[in-house]
């Protein structure tokens, strides 16, 4: 495997990602691949090819986007399975490197595979990290531009609800990040609290008149 070809040839591409892609853009995979590895570390991942195809795997994983918005996780796999053979990847290396892409659909579905328990947890590392709220706001962006709009009060309904149901599937993820989530989680359901507060009182006042 010559993963450094690899994986310079997709960081290459992705730097021809849409600008609307504020979210989903080159600096969230390499935020991933960084994410990866330190979980690989944490979890004890020792194996040289375990480690590449980690690493390939999350450098591929939203290459998808380079193609299609809906179903970008098979498109990144069929770019993989195009282009890593050229790169000396076995077929059965491939596969792997699939799995742990498709893995990271939403909802994850990860299953027992180790590998894949780590791309998924690296892929929402952010949401137990202090820059959660600035990377979100990205998020809502990319997602206004693709014409779904959310007012304040739906933005954070949205994050409740996701930071609610969603699940680290690693012990050091788990570790690292849990604690700082329900943070978040609460940060957000104070802000829901307040502007639910809010408008209570405008609608009082408004009565009042």
């Amino acid at each position: 495997m010559d993963c450094p070809r690899a994986e310079a040839y997709v960081l290459d591409q992705l730097r021809h990602l849409p600008a609307a892609l504020t979210y989903h853009g080159r600096h969230h995979t390499l935020d991933v691949v960084t994410a990866a590895l330190a979980l690989a570390t944490a979890e004890g991942v020792a194996d040289a090819e375990q480690l590449a195809l980690l690493r390939t795997a999350a450098h591929y994983h939203d290459a998808g986007f380079l193609t299609t918005y809906h179903g970008h996780e098979a498109a990144g796999c069929a770019l993989a399975r195009r282009v890593l053979p050229g790169f000396g990847y076995s077929g059965a290396q491939v596969e792997l490197i699939c799995q742990l892409i498709m893995a990271t659909q939403m909802p994850q579905t990860p299953g027992h595979e180790p590998l894949a328990r780590i791309v998924c947890d690296a892929d929402l590392d952010y949401l137990g990290r202090a820059d959660y709220w600035p990377i979100s706001q990205t998020l809502r962006q990319e997602l206004a531009a693709r014409g779904q709009l959310f007012d304040e009060f739906g933005w954070l309904e949205l994050q409740q609800r996701f930071l609610s149901t969603h699940r680290y599937w690693t012990r050091a993820a788990t570790a690292q990040r849990e604690a700082a989530k329900q943070a978040r989680l609460a940060e957000v359901q104070a802000q829901l609290a307040y502007l639910t507060g809010a408008a209570t009182v405008s609608g009082v006042e408004a009565a009042g008149k």
